[in-house]
């Protein structure tokens, strides 16, 4: 022994020993990564009496010849100084038999430490303690054994003396059986393992004599050997290699083994063993799998092969590990018998424990035979999958029949986690193996489909709510590699598995909700994790999408499928969609991938959706979708540019791309003066400069670089955005809408359908500042388009709703636009179409033409109360008259059965077309300042002329008339309307102009337009119109006063011959006789009656209590008209007849037949008229359609206060009232009476006579009767006043 280490002394210098004792980074590092406390190994723990040591408790050191041999005074100190750590080295050996663990923790602690000054001096000392001390226990050498593997481990190198020493001390007891069973041989066999790092081959040697004996290898062998081939670090590439070479050569020479039924029986029984826990399999289990895999490859004998595949096959299934295992078993085994192992496994598949698993679903509780082969269908998936990948390209013909028993086994097999993740996991190395292979390209793989719909199937059963397994990302994996392979799926397949895969990511709750739903799992995965790497494989199937099939087509395919989860009223699902949304613009803006030939789709409607959400309330939204904008806005530039140098071929050396892939011109990188930009547009801003930007400004900047389709795109995107329930969404796409309108509004070209678009989505608009952009746009839109955004407008105009009319105010917002509106209306209301026949397509274009007209006449008739139009309305007031009489005489005339189109939702009643358009007439006469032409007509009831064809020149008549005696200050205007008027093709047209000029010859406005010789002329002409009507009308203006003076006095001659007849018996007599008076003073217009006008006012004043209905409407009417013709020029006793006539004007009013007070309100107000009362248009209305007590006490208001003078004659008028046989006449009466003793108690107390004081309290009694409560109080406090003022004067 001393001569044995007086060599190993020779072998050390003093320089290796001080070269040891120094420290060593990799030393340290190896310990640090490597150790494990002895407190927590494996091990398990007995009593401290159990661990006493055998030896006697000095401290054994083995002398050594160095310390024999002289030595210098050199090397004494190190001598000593080694002497002694050799001495605490032993001692903490020793030690380690202890029983407290924090003592052991520490004793490990400082022998690592001492290991990494000097291992070595370790090394020797853990030899010296083994050899000195046999009878040490089992437990100690446990420790021991992890200590030398640690300091071998971390070692960089050792020597051969301590490589075969600790070798030999391994193998010995590795196979020794002791009370800690397995730990204390994995123990040694971890020092086996350790010194593989330095030397495996020599090792190798040692377990092949092992392997190769013929008895089937101990455990601890399988475990070496399991743990070289499982852990990657221990060896590199090369020896790696090597390795698996040597497993190959073992594998080949232990087939002879296979004949031997013990040793077959005993590898049965060992892959069987169940494992310590279900999660784990033991290493030696792990490596014979692999092991018997390499066996069966090497057999040649196909019958063996078939027989041990279908025994393993024939085991339990029941544990995950076992399932994995067999399946590796089959896929090695299939590297040289493909055929075999298909065999093997298609008559498993088909044998009777299979059938019976793929058709146990019921829920009882299952034996343990169930549980042998309930999963067993996941374990011929596994083993599909490892053929795949360990056949590599042998299995391209077989990939159809293998995907064929995939999809078959996932269909049949009961569901659960297992299947599903074993499903994947063979599918995941199935298209592994066919993607590395070059030939697959080649290939037609017919089950892809198929395996498509599986998939699909998967995703959709994935929870809705939780995300605890990865199962979602290895399906989209899948997905990618599908895509690869030929044939490609088609649109529909792939728009299905787009949709199920964006729902299944996208519509997953907050990862907040998702970590909640995980918290009560004892090992809870990491959702955020998870996550982030299921959003990333989403992303890489877009990407390969567009990669497999670069073109502008697929990309709009792509992103439409995004848009309806940009659109989410979900935050977060809006957050995901437009990071996936932007990370595929930055992939295409990265990498050259669509063809510049190909112009975009769509993208304006990607631009919009990006611009809205901007505005996002969710910063990260924001940052994302501005992000997603520049990123496009790079793309569109090098498309852009790609398509002009594809169209312009330039100088090659221009062409050339940076080493980011983007053109030099573009990234303003090149040092001489670039050229100009081939896009379409130069770009505003560098390339990175874009994302710098606000959202406002990269939204207008890409505006530029669309074309027209694109930018049509991006508004009506915008007009969509209106009708959303976010309202972040609504104001984003209205400001959006205003951006592009105000940029790019005169350059569109679908304006029509573009407005019809706006008044739909309006109606959901409640934001005010929305509402008023969208309004905005269509402003700056009528600059250019008026005539279509009319005619859109028209569509849905014939019930005007408060939307449409605000579209119509914003058409005409600006003067310009008001008139071009107005001008197109018109030229719209002269589109007068005879009815047609059916039509086989919906309504006849007759009847569509005719709905636009009837819109056109509503539309007119609710714009002459805009404020916008007010203005312009009045400025048209000529081309408006003539155009809206026109339209009344083509209603009457064609007669169109009315029905109004349907509009959902709506009950609302529509006006037929003839009063729809009276309305219109009524409404342009009071709203542009013509209301006492507009009072002429309504107190006469002369719109009812309008409603016949027959009545209809007479009602045109009366309003020309009305507008002759106003007198109007437009009848210049209209005047010189009339000439072209009477030139048009329509009869209609000039009937109507006939008959407004026959009525204007009595005005002397007239005549500065017209003179009466051209009046003469024209008149003239028209006589030989072709219209009989025309004719007729034109001779009868060509017998006016102005062209015949001396009828005049003619006529005049006659007024007192026609006093006469007014006192005839005959009532019809006499109502004619009035009238041909009331004709006669109109036809002598402004020459009047002169002096006739006092007696025939006296007389017709006289019949205005006649008995006779007829002739009292008969004087109450020449009355008026006398006053009319006589207004501005009456002479005093006129005015006192006028005076006098209120009154029993007043009172007929309340007439008992209709006619005479329709006559008695037209009168009042024409004598109210000529005295030039205030307030004409409050005393039209009030006559008009007040019919309460109210609007009598204001028309005896307005009598007493324009005419106190008269009160003694109102007073006594009104007391002779009360005596008439018309109780309405009485009441009335008595009415005024109570109104002038209210107000003007003095002088009714003088004027009013006892009797007369008696009869109107009686009056006034009966009044309390009546069935009005307004009359019956008044009544009552009228009796009350008028007792006492019968008191005071008696």
């Amino acid at each position: 022994m001393d001569g044995q280490h007086s060599g190993k002394q020779r072998s050390h210098t003093a320089a290796d020993r001080t070269s040891a004792l120094s420290p060593g980074p990799r030393i340290s590092s190896r310990i640090s990564e490597s150790t494990q406390d002895l407190s927590h190994r494996k091990a398990p723990q007995t009593s401290a009496h159990g661990d006493r040591p055998a030896h006697p408790p000095t401290i054994l050191l083995r002398k050594s010849n160095s310390s024999q041999a002289a030595l210098g005074p050199q090397t004494h100190h190190m001598f000593l100084e080694k002497a002694y750590n050799a001495a605490i080295c032993f001692k903490m050996l020793r030690d380690l038999n202890g029983s407290d663990p924090i003592r052991l923790k520490y004793i490990v602690k400082k022998i690592k430490s001492m290991a990494y000054k000097a291992p070595n001096l370790v090394l020797e000392t853990i030899h010296d303690y083994f050899a000195d001390n046999p009878e040490i226990s089992n437990r100690h050498k446990f420790r021991l054994f992890h200590i030398l593997e640690t300091i071998i481990g971390a070692s960089d190198a050792l020597e051969e003396t301590w490589e075969q020493a600790f070798m030999k001390l391994a193998l010995e007891n590795m196979t020794k059986s002791t009370e800690l069973d397995e730990a204390y041989q994995d123990a040694a066999g971890n020092v086996l393992v350790a010194i593989c790092r330095h030397s495996w081959r020599a090792v190798a040697q040692h377990l092949e004599a092992e392997v190769l004996t013929g008895v089937f290898p101990h455990r601890s062998l399988l475990y070496v050997m399991g743990v070289l081939t499982s852990k990657q670090e221990l060896l590199n590439q090369e020896e790696k290699a090597c390795w698996e070479e040597w497993l190959i050569k073992i594998a080949f020479k232990s087939t002879q083994f296979l004949k031997v039924d013990v040793w077959s029986r005993e590898l049965l029984w060992v892959l069987t063993r169940p494992d310590r826990t279900v999660q784990e399999q033991a290493p030696e289990k792990a490596f014979l799998f692999v092991f018997y895999g390499l066996v069966l490859q090497a057999e040649d004998d196909s019958a063996r092969v078939r027989t041990h595949l279908g025994t393993l096959l024939g085991t339990s299934h029941q544990w995950p590990k076992q399932r994995e295992g067999i399946a590796l078993t089959v896929g090695l085994t299939a590297v040289r018998h493909l055929d075999h192992v298909w065999a093997a496994l298609e008559q498993f598949g088909r044998s009777s424990p299979i059938k019976c698993s793929l058709h146990s679903f019921s829920p009882k509780a299952q034996t343990s035979e169930d549980l042998r082969w309930k999963w067993a269908s996941s374990t011929l998936l596994l083993a599909y999958g490892q053929m795949a990948v360990k056949a590599k390209a042998h299995i391209l013909p077989w990939v159809d029949n293998i995907l064929s028993r995939m999809i078959f086994f996932f269909r049949y097999s009961s569901w659960d986690e297992t299947l599903k993740q074993s499903f994947l996991t063979a599918i995941l190395m199935l298209v592994g193996a066919v993607s590395r292979s070059e030939a697959a390209h080649s290939y037609q793989f017919s089950q892809i489909p198929e395996l498509s719909e599986c998939l699909m199937v998967l995703m959709e059963k994935e929870p809705k709510d939780t995300l605890c397994t990865p199962t979602r990302q290895q399906t989209i994996h899948i997905i990618c590699s599908l895509c690869k392979l030929r044939p490609p799926l088609n649109l529909e397949k792939k728009s299905r598995l787009l949709t199920v895969c964006l729902r299944s990511v996208l519509a997953l709750p907050l990862l907040d909700v998702l970590e909640k739903h995980t918290c009560l799992f004892l090992e809870p995965p990491d959702v955020q994790n998870l996550y982030s790497q299921t959003s990333e494989a989403l992303d890489q199937m877009l990407q390969t999408f567009i990669t497999q099939n670069p073109t502008a087509e697929e990309l709009h395919f792509l992103l439409s499928h995004l848009y309806v989860w940009l659109a989410s009223e979900k935050a977060h699902e809006r957050q995901r969609a437009v990071n996936s949304c932007m990370s595929l613009l930055k992939f295409l803006s990265n990498n050259l991938y669509l063809d510049p030939k190909e112009d975009f789709k769509r993208i304006g409607q990607l631009m919009g959706m990006l611009g809205i959400l901007c505005q996002d309330p969710d910063k990260a939204t924001q940052h994302s979708s501005l992000e997603g904008l520049g990123h496009l806005y790079q793309l569109l530039l090098r498309q852009r540019a790609e398509a002009s140098r594809v169209k312009e071929p330039v100088p090659k050396k221009l062409v050339q791309a940076g080493q980011d892939g983007a053109l030099l011109w573009s990234s303003g990188d090149q040092k001489a003066a670039p050229p100009a930009p081939p896009a379409p547009r130069e770009a505003a801003f560098p390339k990175d400069q874009i994302f710098q930007l606000s959202s406002h400004q990269v939204t207008k900047e890409v505006m530029k670089h669309l074309t027209l389709a694109e930018l049509t795109d991006l508004i009506w995107t915008a007009v969509e955005g209106l009708g959303s329930t976010s309202p972040f969404r609504v104001q984003a796409a209205a400001s959006m809408l205003l951006t592009a309108v105000q940029e790019h509004g005169a350059q569109l070209e679908t304006v029509a359908n573009l407005g019809q678009a706006i008044h739909l989505q309006l109606c959901s608009v409640r934001i005010p500042q929305a509402k008023d952009d969208a309004l905005q746009a269509i402003t700056l839109l009528a600059r250019n388009h008026t005539p279509e955004l009319v005619a859109a407008f028209l569509d849905f105009s014939i019930t005007l709703d408060s939307h449409a009319f605000q579209l119509w105010r914003a058409l005409g917002a600006e003067q310009r636009g008001s008139r071009l509106v107005l001008a197109t209306l018109l030229a719209w209301l002269q589109e007068r179409p005879l009815p047609g026949g059916p039509s086989h397509g919906g309504l006849p274009p007759a009847d569509k033409a005719h709905l636009r007209l009837l819109a056109a006449t509503n539309t007119l008739h609710s714009l002459q109360l805009a404020q916008e139009f007010r203005k312009t309305v009045r400025e048209a007031y000529p081309q408006l008259l003539l155009a809206l009489l026109t339209q009344v005489h083509y209603v009457l005339e064609v007669r169109l059965p009315w029905e109004p189109p349907p509009r959902p939702g709506r009950a609302a009643a529509v006006s037929s077309p003839l009063s729809m358009s009276l309305e219109a007439l009524k409404s342009l006469l009071f709203t542009t300042g013509h209301c006492q032409d507009f009072a002429r007509l309504e107190l006469q009831d002369a719109w009812d002329l309008f409603t016949n064809l027959d009545t209809y020149p007479q009602g045109v008549g009366l309003l020309a008339r009305a507008m002759v005696q106003s007198p109007c200050r437009q009848i210049k205007a209209v005047a010189s309307q009339l000439l072209p008027s009477l030139q048009s093709q329509e009869e209609r047209a000039r009937k109507v102009a006939i008959l407004i000029l026959n009525e204007f010859l009595y005005s002397p406005a007239l005549l500065e337009v017209l003179p009466a010789r051209d009046a003469l002329m024209v008149l003239a002409q028209s006589i030989r119109d072709p219209s009989p009507a025309v004719r007729v009308l034109s001779l009868q203006g060509l017998g006016n006063i102005l062209f015949h003076p001396e009828k005049g006095s003619l006529l005049r001659g006659q007024l007192p011959l026609f006093l006469k007849g007014f006192f005839r018996s005959s009532e019809p007599v006499v109502v004619r006789v009035m009238g041909t008076v009331a004709d006669a003073l109109h036809r002598l217009g402004a020459h009047g009656a002169g002096a006739h006008s006092l007696p025939l006012a006296l007389n017709a004043r006289s019949f205005f209590d006649d008995e006779r209905d007829a002739v009292r409407a008969a004087a109450i009417a020449l009355f008026g008209d006398l006053v009319a013709v006589m207004a501005g020029r009456e002479p005093s006793s006129l005015r006192t007849q006028v005076h006098q006539g209120l009154v029993p004007l007043l009172l007929h009013l309340r007439d008992r037949c209709p006619a005479v007070a329709t006559r008695a309100r037209f009168a009042f107000y024409r004598c109210a008229a000529l005295l030039r009362w205030r307030l004409p248009h409050t005393l039209f209305c009030a006559l008009a359609w007040e019919r309460g007590l109210s609007a009598r006490h204001f028309l005896w208001s307005r009598l007493m206060t324009q005419s106190q003078e008269e009160l003694s004659i109102h007073l006594s008028q009104a007391l002779s009232y009360l005596h008439s046989c018309s109780h309405r006449m009485r009441t009335w009466a008595a009415l005024f009476l109570g109104y002038t003793t209210c107000y003007h108690t003095r002088a009714v107390s003088q004027l009013v006579s006892d009797a007369e004081l008696k009869l109107l309290l009686c009056t006034f009694e009966n009044l309390k009767k009546e069935r009005e409560p307004g009359i019956r109080g008044f009544a009552t406090s009228q009796c009350r006043f008028l007792r006492e003022l019968a008191a005071r004067r008696q």
